[in-house]
């Protein structure tokens, strides 16, 4: 059973700078049996990054939709797992107000970093929280979990404008803040069904990924762990969705691109 002391120096181990911008994507399952649970482990995680930014995805848009269009940030559960879940209740923690796709924050400049996502139109804006990882050269990182969760890369498509990504058509949704006060939007919605999930694919990003330096491993308890710099991520898919926008529906990437 794994300490809080043993996780802490896993993520030592892993390289994680402690004054920068992390945002975990998690699978509690992955990590095996810890003392003290899930609790102990945003316990290491929170300390680790005490002095810099900590981020866990928060979505809602397996709830959130034309039958049920009002996202109250204060109460709505996360759709991604237990450790965003609690951490998101977590005092100190700020959570972003994106009716699909929102974050929770917690540490240095957090109010800053998930301000305006009342304004998103879209799943992924350049100006939301999922670009400002670009902009404050954040890390992302993969605790248990493989690529295909890499809500990025939805980023990266739409900053590209490849086609079929985001529906034309909107949706009126409505968001509660943190004192009940209500915003309205009307929002794009991801093109893609439960049953043509693009991010499936996304697991072809990890050879280039790798061989280019934009990736590298480690472990935290059981879990495999894949850490990825945010701006090489961006600047080698960008590449290869110039190449070609379909780039994710033919299952491969050529060797030779990369």
């Amino acid at each position: 059973m794994y300490t809080k002391s043993e996780l802490m120096q896993d993520i030592k181990k892993m390289g994680v700078d402690p004054y920068g911008t992390l945002l975990i994507h998690s699978s509690m399952k992955a990590i095996g049996p810890v003392e003290g649970g899930a609790e102990t482990v945003l316990d290491a995680w929170c300390d680790y990054m005490q002095n810099g930014l900590l981020i866990f995805p928060t979505h809602t848009w397996a709830s959130i939709g034309k039958e049920r269009p009002v996202y109250d940030s204060r109460i709505e559960p996360s759709c991604v797992g237990i450790l965003p879940e609690l951490f998101r209740k977590r005092p100190g923690a700020f959570r972003s107000l994106h009716p699909t796709h929102s974050v929770a924050a917690m540490g240095k400049e957090a109010m800053t970093y998930i301000s305006g996502e009342e304004k998103s139109d879209s799943p992924c804006p350049r100006t939301g929280c999922w670009g400002k990882l670009l902009d404050r050269d954040a890390d992302i990182l993969f605790l248990g979990c493989q690529l295909r969760s890499n809500t990025f890369i939805h980023g990266v498509e739409e900053w590209n404008q490849i086609p079929n990504r985001v529906n034309k058509e909107t949706v009126p949704l409505t968001m509660i803040g943190p004192k009940g006060e209500a915003y309205h939007i009307d929002m794009h919605r991801h093109s893609c069904s439960e049953t043509d999930d693009i991010s499936q694919y996304y697991v072809i990003l990890e050879e280039p990924f790798a061989k280019l330096g934009a990736i590298r491993y480690g472990r935290f308890g059981d879990a495999k762990c894949i850490i990825g710099n945010a701006r090489k991520m961006e600047d080698i898919t960008t590449s290869l969705l110039k190449r070609d926008p379909d780039l994710f529906l033919h299952g491969k990437i050529p060797e030779s691109w990369y």
